[in-house]
């Protein structure tokens, strides 16, 4: 049974750091994309970054750019999303988000919802002094 767990949340404070992860289980790891969305409250998910399955190339929203990093570690099923200078609108609930590509290699990512089949249960960041 394929699953995705984040974990890594909390409460930080302007300018803080935190850094999310996601476990993966039950599926071929290393043929999947991995995406970082997230919810605030009253908007729209948004796609924050992403990663290919072999974790040599990534994505990043505008807004998020020079701020965050997403790695993967693929002999951990783990992917990461270290998130610096965090500002009070990076404060939503943050997922973690699988597709498959059927390989293991480097392409351009997308961060739209629509091809990430498999989600986890999301972890809350807040940011707020």
């Amino acid at each position: 049974q394929l699953q995705l767990v984040e974990s890594g949340g909390g409460l930080v404070q302007p300018g803080g750091s935190l850094r999310l992860s996601c476990a993966a289980s039950g599926f071929t790891f290393d043929y999947y994309t991995i995406g970082w969305f997230r919810q605030a409250p009253g908007k729209e998910r948004e796609g924050v970054s992403c990663i290919s399955s072999s974790g040599g190339s990534t994505n990043y929203a505008d807004s998020v750019k020079g701020r965050f990093t997403i790695s993967r570690d693929n002999a951990k099923n783990m992917v990461y999303l270290q998130m610096n200078s965090l500002k009070p609108e990076d404060t939503a609930v943050y997922y973690c988000a699988a597709d498959y590509v059927y390989y293991s290699g480097n392409y351009y990512c997308p961060r739209s919802q629509d091809p990430y089949d498999y989600w986890g249960q999301g972890t809350q960041v807040t940011v707020s002094s």
